[in-house]
């Protein structure tokens, strides 16, 4: 399997990007589940199983992203069949990225790096988006390092993991927060 390291930047045929709707619901929780816990998510790269068990979301915080005012649920599909999804959430000067999730059989062929392009784009132009936020697990170092590659920059700003909350998984560690990362737009 190729790994971030040697995937293809080409643009991947045969995607289609549109808002996701209330009816693509319960496809994208099963996607983002896939991708983030679970043995199943092990296939990609992006797995958080070591880390994290428990959910990733729920039904009800991604209708809540769909619903949001000043927010859109990015899915890309591929012959019909959702295979990748983003939020995008504009927050005055700058736009928020997160809910990423490709599916772990779609991972490693240069499909990510399309789709966080197509959401800078979108952002920069339907907002006038100046740059775009993210939080990531701090100790996610290879998921860090490959978005890092893409031009975001690590800004040592923390915040905690929601302990105690299982509605964002159950914590296999201690030592778990959030960092911010940023990348310019203009």
């Amino acid at each position: 399997m190729e790994t971030p390291e040697t995937a293809a930047a080409e643009p991947t045929p045969g995607l289609t990007f549109r808002d996701a709707t209330d009816a693509d619901v319960d496809a994208i929780v099963a996607l983002i589940e896939s991708a983030y816990r679970g043995d199943a998510s092990r296939v990609g790269w992006t797995t958080e199983a070591d880390i994290l068990e428990g959910q990733r979301t729920d039904p009800e915080g991604v209708l809540a992203v769909v619903k949001a005012p000043d927010s859109r649920l990015l899915t890309v599909e591929r012959e019909g069949r959702v295979v990748a999804c983003c939020q995008l959430e504009h927050r005055g000067v700058h736009a928020y990225f997160g809910m990423f999730a490709v599916s772990p059989t779609q991972q490693g062929a240069g499909l990510g790096k399309v789709i966080i392009a197509e959401a800078e784009r979108q952002a920069r132009e339907t907002w006038g988006a100046a740059e775009m936020h993210m939080t990531v697990i701090s100790v996610r170092d290879d998921l860090i390092a490959w978005y890092e590659r893409r031009g975001y920059r690590r800004t040592g700003r923390m915040t905690p993991f929601p302990y105690g909350d299982e509605r964002f998984g159950v914590p296999r560690r201690d030592d778990l927060q959030f960092e911010l990362l940023v990348k310019e737009l203009a």
